[in-house]
């Protein structure tokens, strides 16, 4: 199995989970996070002073799927995700060990 995060701006959010619904993708575990890239944060101007906003909020998605869904699932949230600015986000894919579900009992791929 893999294991997919997804760290994407908060607005792209509702367009990632129709995109990875529409190829099958049954489950998402999604986080409100605060973080920095390259673009190392920006500057507001709030009632005429400046300030530096070093950690911007973005959005975490987990998705556990069988490896045979693995890149799907990764082209499809590239494609729904992407705005072509900087800090579009990042997609990390891992090998996931094991799963079980808590309800039946069911173990790696049945479980997911």
């Amino acid at each position: 199995m893999k294991m997919l995060i997804a760290i994407i701006k908060p607005f792209k959010l509702d367009a990632v989970r129709e995109a990875l619904a529409d190829i099958g993708v049954q489950g998402m575990t999604v986080t409100e996070v605060r973080g920095f890239g390259r673009q190392k944060g920006h500057t507001e101007l709030y009632r005429g002073a400046e300030y530096t906003v070093d950690l911007l909020p973005k959005v975490k998605i987990e998705v556990a799927v069988s490896p045979e869904m693995a890149e799907k699932a990764a082209d499809a949230i590239l494609k729904a995700a992407k705005t072509g600015q900087i800090g579009d986000g990042k997609i990390f894919i891992y090998d996931l060990e094991q799963a079980v579900r808590i309800r039946t009992g069911e173990a790696g791929v049945d479980a997911v």
